[in-house]
């Protein structure tokens, strides 16, 4: 119990144990029925104790009455909802737990080893289909004809080199401030998931941070001066393929990948698992973006394709501030913009939207 004086008040609802572990929902009495208190307990002693508020009545009368007004369809889907919230707040306390609570393992292990792992599993497809040309399921989706058919592995293994160096010698550095910075918000580490409905605002926010950071950083890095001491070097793959998303200098890996990509999660002080999924998405994303197939119900890397190819068009990730700064002029009235939407069928857009011939001089 959280406290003796609430144990005449307050109603068991649920309990849910897995190793030891129980996550208990306390109901209030019949007078106040639409409060509810979480706590979290382990081998039968309360660690924490969190009051919300829930739209719906708690108590077992009341919960019941509620339900049995509900169309079953609907009842179905607020038992899946509930089920899964309870499978990823349990899963949560047992990984939590594993680490024994260490906080810069858990940190380690959720902004630095899943992102990772989602980038190289992602990119070992990918490596694959660039060298053989298989699956022809993969590379019947190239986006620039006839280039990369197969990937030069001599290039491929120096950028294999470039983006481990940037990972190891530079991302896992720069995790250790952010750490820190973390630790200061304090609820990083909370037991305690965060919603779902806050989950899905922190990334909207994380993705408008990055698209205004990654913007003006990408356009800086293409002036002259810049440009030929820090940005030519990502600009070597004319013809993109998914791991040169890092591919980069180590300035430009700081302030131009790294920095838009972090802040984010910085301001808002978000939750671990917050952070190891934007950070997975993030790099998933940009690897998509520049992996050189415009694969079905995958999002679109006709627009960053087209930055490799063109150079001075595309600069950002979403294409909001590239709209308005017009710097997507040439690309909109490319025959890429018409293709660059979600495939939902299996016909590669190069064949249903090809090139348009030249004409014979």
């Amino acid at each position: 119990m959280c406290t003796g004086s609430a144990a005449s008040t307050w109603h068991w609802l649920h309990v849910t144990c897995l190793g030891g572990d129980s996550q208990l929902l306390l109901g209030n009495t019949p007078h106040h029925p639409h409060k509810v208190s979480r706590a979290v307990v382990k081998g039968g002693e309360a660690l924490e104790c969190h009051e919300d508020h829930y739209p719906c009545p708690w108590n077992k009368s009341a919960r019941l009455h509620c339900l049995s007004e509900l169309p079953s369809l609907v009842r179905y889907m607020q038992t899946i909802w509930d089920a899964s919230g309870h499978f990823w707040q349990t899963t949560w306390l047992k990984l939590y737990y594993l680490f024994e609570g260490n906080e810069w393992t858990i940190f380690l292990f959720g902004a630095g080893a899943v992102p990772t792992l989602a980038f190289w599993c992602l990119n070992g497809i990918l490596m694959v289909a660039d060298v053989t040309g298989k699956p022809t399921f993969i590379t019947r989706y190239r986006i620039q004809l006839g280039k990369n058919d197969p990937v030069d592995t001599k290039k491929l293994c120096q950028a294999i080199y470039t983006v481990l160096c940037n990972q190891f010698c530079i991302s896992v550095p720069m995790l250790v401030p952010m750490f820190y910075v973390m630790k200061w918000w304090g609820n990083t580490f909370s037991k305690e998931l965060p919603t779902f409905q806050w989950l899905l605002v922190e990334l909207c926010i994380f993705i408008l941070i990055e698209e205004i950071l990654f913007y003006y950083t990408h356009r800086l890095v293409h002036l002259p001066a810049l440009y030929k001491h820090i940005h030519k070097k990502h600009h070597e793959w004319t013809a993109p393929i998914g791991i040169i998303s890092i591919y980069a200098h180590p300035l430009e890996h700081i302030f131009s990948n790294m920095l838009p990509a972090m802040t984010g999660p910085m301001v808002l002080g978000s939750h671990i698992v917050s952070i190891a999924l934007w950070f997975s998405l993030a790099l998933l994303t940009t690897s998509i973006s520049h992996c050189g197939y415009h694969l079905p119900f995958l999002p679109s890397p006709e627009f960053h394709d087209f930055h490799h190819l063109k150079f001075n068009q595309c600069y950002g990730v979403l294409g909001v501030l590239d709209y308005l700064h017009g710097t997507d002029t040439v690309f909109r009235q490319s025959r890429a913009y018409k293709r660059h939407r979600v495939l939902l069928s299996l016909t590669p857009l190069s064949e249903s939207i090809p090139e348009a011939a030249r004409r014979a001089e």
